[in-house]
């Protein structure tokens, strides 16, 4: 199998001009091609299979027939359904692309080859067909980018002109061809690439800056980043001024001046667009958009991520100083964030090698992707941080959510990042059990080690002659100071770690020697960014979490439905989570070691409540299937009546308005609206006192969900100054509310509740669609939030 490696063919037209100007030194590395280390016995291997075993069980005949439809051709058998039959149609046979190309990278097999063939080969059949180029399976898409051609451009943040995120969708596609060229050399591929890059490039030649600025309010994945791609395939430098035409400014202006202005973003929505930033600036050599993506790595990893490498609640960015939110939420960190804040950490990485990226995508790699796959296959959406809740599986021939497609990909690649290397010398990031081989070094290499069950690495030189170069370890951030010890052929060496925190041992090395290097964990916690009373426990780069129970896991594995990924199972009371009291300034101190269980620990010492000094820390990769403790409550023997008050009085509340909503939907975020079938025309979102709003001077509606016939009152929040705002609420096209807002109710959040009529009941819907119209020369007030109440 011939192999070219993806940054090697970029290098026609990529400058690489950024080590210097950006960071101050001039070392660029390279990735090794993924075809070039393999994995050898470990959780990651594991967890490899697992995918592939689904990759090769889902149907490519019903992936590819949003396509051929799209095309006019008869597909051989019906879309699958969930997201791939409700707007998204086709997105995950984008990513399934990627998957394929990336998983056949990794392991040779000649199965998933042979399905990567037949994808490719039908959607060529697609493209001919379309006769322009095109490629996608965004339904009525021929009028959809006709219209926008034409400058017809409707935009809102998960909407462009009524369809579903159609860029966004689309962009999967794009990226499945480049890595099924730049992996598996596929030509093929690559001209169906570029004729898809030509489509683009003539649909927006007539578009302004702005119209085309307008567009990229709606999701839009990293259009930008595969644009610069085809510039560095082709060495066409029209392809990256497309590259920078689709890079959205309103983001990038403010990280181009070092401010964090991500508060209440759909968090997925940004970290693509910056991906591709950093691109064009490998590319296009341009040092300012190369900071702007480091500023915003940083500040999310610094600010915003918590111990297992996650961000966001409900998808968005919560406030750097309020991480209650991801605390009480069901839906915590979401896996697509992690997944690509690891492809931003890698360009960041190659560009300067500092360990810092590498430490950040260890603990995001261990902590959120791993135990992301259910052992058995199915992928999380989000995490709960909520002190005893849990997560929810795909169901493999039913849930398609971004999630799974991101999912596909990510266990097939592990093997990227283990090493690195340039032109002399290489680089040995992660410590996974692998093989690599070096061709162009005549280098074969093996790591073995049982890391993080054991505290050291071995690794086995097998080269063609004797060579002098350096092999580069990173110093870990979780090992203290003179603590990491290396020997060659059993003999300590001595080393220096240099500013990057990378240790060398440069040395002529000869066939058969072999490298050891000792790496001792210890135990700490991590507070949430916030700094509020909350800490997550880790050993070395793993964060330990605890089984609480396995009851009322609702949905544990998802169904088909809109909201299936989300855990809808009882809410436990946060002030009655396991709380841990000590006087210590050092929690970690507490922990001790669990006899005969290796990884096990116990915090019985420093746990509060007798019926949870039971519980015992072990990796969070390995919990599956039960409510867990990720971050604990903490406080001292003396503040515990005031924080056990102050925690039942804020969760009372909560839990008293928990049980009498029958649904409930936060307006204005993304992918909750688009759960709940919004509509709308005349409408826009927004951000006021750090919470999210939808206003407008048509409609928008929303369909809550009333499965038990409960529901008897509609609740809605809006802010009490807002005035000259007069408009109608509907449900189900009944008239039940006219508002008229005047603006005296006071410098406040209001919560206005209004009887559900009995003519609107009396149909026993299990459906309601709620609908906000605005009155003639008037509009709709910010909503905030909506709920069906008992």
């Amino acid at each position: 199998m011939v192999v070219k490696h993806f940054t090697n063919k970029f290098c026609a037209i990529a400058l690489f001009a950024l080590g210097t100007s950006v960071y101050g030194q001039s070392e660029q590395l390279e990735s090794f091609p993924l075809s070039s280390v393999r994995l050898l016995e470990s959780p990651f291997q594991k967890a490899q299979q697992t995918d592939m075993k689904y990759i090769l069980e889902l149907d490519a005949d019903r992936l590819l027939a949003p396509y051929l439809k799209e095309a006019g051709l008869m597909p051989l058998k019906d879309n699958y359904g969930n997201w791939e039959n409700t707007g998204l149609d086709g997105h995950i046979g984008g990513h399934y692309l990627s998957a394929l190309s990336e998983m056949y990278a990794a392991t040779g097999n000649l199965q998933i080859k042979e399905r990567l063939d037949y994808m490719l080969d039908n959607l060529e059949k697609c493209q001919l067909k379309n006769g322009d180029g095109y490629i996608g399976g965004v339904p009525g898409s021929k009028q959809l980018w006709a219209d926008i051609a034409k400058g017809k451009i409707d935009a809102g943040g998960f909407s462009l002109n009524g369809k579903w995120v159609p860029w966004y969708n689309i962009h999967k596609v794009y990226a499945g061809l480049v890595d099924a060229y730049t992996l598996t050399d596929n030509d093929k591929a690559k001209k169906m690439l570029v004729q898809l890059s030509d489509w683009c490039l003539k649909l927006v030649d007539n578009l302004s800056d702005e119209q085309i600025q307008l567009m990229l309010k709606s999701e839009h994945g990293g259009m930008n980043e595969v644009f610069a791609d085809v510039a560095a395939i082709t060495g066409d430098k029209k392809y990256l001024a497309l590259a920078e035409k689709f890079s959205h400014k309103t983001i990038l202006n403010p990280l181009l001046e070092n401010h964090d202005k991500l508060n209440g973003l759909h968090a997925n929505t940004q970290i693509p667009k910056v991906i591709g930033f950093m691109r064009v600036a490998e590319v296009g050599g341009d040092a300012k958009w190369a900071d702007a993506a480091n500023f915003f790595w940083n500040t999310v990893v610094a600010n915003r991520t918590i111990s297992i490498g996650g961000n966001s609640v409900r998808e968005h960015f919560n406030p750097t100083d309020d991480f209650s939110s991801m605390l009480e939420s069901r839906e915590g960190p979401e896996t697509c964030n992690s997944y690509n804040m690891l492809k931003l950490s890698k360009h960041l990485f190659l560009a300067h090698p500092d360990s810092k990226y590498m430490d950040y995508y260890e603990g995001t790699t261990y902590n959120h992707i791993l135990s992301s796959q259910h052992p058995d296959g199915g992928f999380v959406y989000f995490t709960p941080i909520r002190p005893r809740h849990y997560r929810v599986y795909s169901e493999p021939q039913e849930s398609f959510w971004c999630c799974v497609g991101s999912g596909l990909e990510n266990h097939g690649k592990y093997g990227e990042m283990i090493y690195a290397h340039n032109a002399n010398d290489l680089y040995v990031n992660l410590f996974i059990p692998s093989t690599l081989d070096w061709k162009e070094k005549g280098l074969k290499l093996t790591q073995n080690t049982k890391f993080p069950f054991e505290e050291q690495s071995t690794l086995i030189l097998d080269l063609k002659k004797a060579q002098k170069f350096a092999v580069k370890f990173r110093y870990p951030s979780w090992v203290n100071d003179g603590e990491l010890k290396i020997k060659v052929n059993g003999k300590e060496v001595a080393f220096v770690k240099d500013a990057n925190s990378y240790v060398a041992i440069d040395r002529k090395w000869k066939p058969g020697d072999v490298i050891s290097i000792v790496l001792p964990m210890h135990n700490k916690t991590e507070q949430l960014p916030d700094k509020s009373n909350w800490v997550s426990f880790l050993r070395g780069p793993v964060v330990l979490a605890a089984v609480t129970d396995t009851s009322d896991l609702t949905g544990l594995t998802a169904d088909g439905s809109r909201m299936g990924h989300i855990a809808s199972g009882s809410i436990y009371p946060i002030e009655e989570a396991p709380m841990l009291v000590s006087n210590s300034t050092d929690l970690a101190q507490s922990i001790i070691a669990v006899k005969n269980k290796p990884f096990t620990y116990s915090i019985s010492d420093i746990t509060y409540q007798d019926q949870f000094k039971d519980l015992q820390l072990v990796p969070f990769f390995q919990i599956h299937d039960a409510r867990y403790m990720l971050y604990w409550p903490y406080t001292t023997k003396e503040k515990l009546p005031e924080l056990q008050a102050a925690m039942k009085e804020r969760e009372d509340a909560k839990m008293k308005l928990e049980a009498q909503t029958v649904d409930m939907i936060t307006a204005g975020e993304q992918q909750p609206e688009n759960d709940h079938n919004f509509k709308g025309e005349k409408t826009d979102t927004g951000i006021y006192k750090k919470r999210h709003y939808r206003n407008g001077t048509g409609f928008f509606s929303y369909e809550l969900k009333n499965p038990k016939l409960e529901a008897r009152k509609l609740r809605f929040t809006y802010f009490g100054s807002d005035k000259n705002k007069n408009f109608d609420i509907y449900m189900n096209s009944v008239l039940i509310a006219s508002i008229t807002l005047d603006g005296t109710e006071g410098n406040q959040f209001v919560d206005k509740t209004i009887e559900i009529p009995a003519e609107v009941l009396k149909s026993n819907a299990k459906l309601f669609e709620v609908k906000f119209q605005a009155k003639p020369n008037s509009s709709v007030a910010g909503i905030y939030e909506v709920r069906l109440m008992k």
